[in-house]
């Protein structure tokens, strides 16, 4: 078979957690900010039990015909429009969630909080949590300030910027447990992707993520 066949476009780095056995069948998945489910055509063929959303309904409603095959009577739950600040989907309840090219459309510090704490809470203990998203590392100088972490890049976006003392800071936060260091790739030194791959542990503590605060307070730690 050929292999876009077989696995669509699915993101190369998500691929890479695949091949290291850390998604395996039986486990149960969202895609968080899915968009038309690019990520979710080899999962679907593969019956995993996959969930995603979007704010948008049109694509949601293009992950549903994709799925109408599979999943005739289940396209509405499994596949909602909503946004990833506010799941519907209770506490731990999922092994796999995955924010692809979603987090770095975060509007400031507090956008970007709601959003994580909320893939936390939905993701059960032992979890893995797979980001990729846009990040100031190796374009330091190349970067614009635009206020609330929001950057220009020289490829003309704007993008919220994650750097590496960042994502560390949020993993001692969320006590979580790095799978594999940070990885980061620059484009032409116009945008760098780095991607998050963290194990949510089993242990419970005491300073619920639901209560953290800003940013400023974070950086303090």
């Amino acid at each position: 078979m050929n292999p876009r066949e077989q696995f669509g476009l699915i993101d190369i780095y998500l691929f890479d957690q695949l091949l290291k056995g850390r998604i395996a069948p039986g486990m149960r998945i969202l895609d968080a900010g899915c968009g038309e489910g690019r990520n979710l055509d080899y999962f679907l063929r593969e019956k995993y039990e996959v969930y995603g959303v979007d704010r948008s309904e049109e694509a949601i409603k293009a992950v549903r015909h994709q799925a109408s095959g599979l999943l005739p009577e289940q396209l509405e739950e499994r596949f909602r429009v909503e946004s990833v600040e506010k799941l519907s989907f209770a506490n731990d309840s999922f092994d796999v969630v995955i924010a692809c090219a979603v987090l770095h459309f975060a509007e400031n510090d507090e956008h970007f909080r709601q959003m994580i704490t909320e893939l936390w809470r939905v993701l059960r203990p032992g979890g893995l949590l797979f980001v990729r998203m846009a990040s100031a590392i190796g374009l330091e100088d190349r970067i614009v300030p635009l206020g609330d972490r929001r950057y220009a890049l020289p490829d003309g976006s704007e993008r919220y910027l994650a750097d590496l003392d960042f994502l560390h800071k949020w993993t001692d936060k969320l006590h979580a447990l790095f799978l594999e260091p940070v990885k980061t790739v620059q484009v032409e030194q116009l945008r760098s992707m780095t991607t998050w791959c963290v194990k949510k542990p089993h242990i419970l503590f005491f300073d619920p993520i639901e209560e953290i605060g800003d940013y400023e307070e974070l950086e303090e730690r």
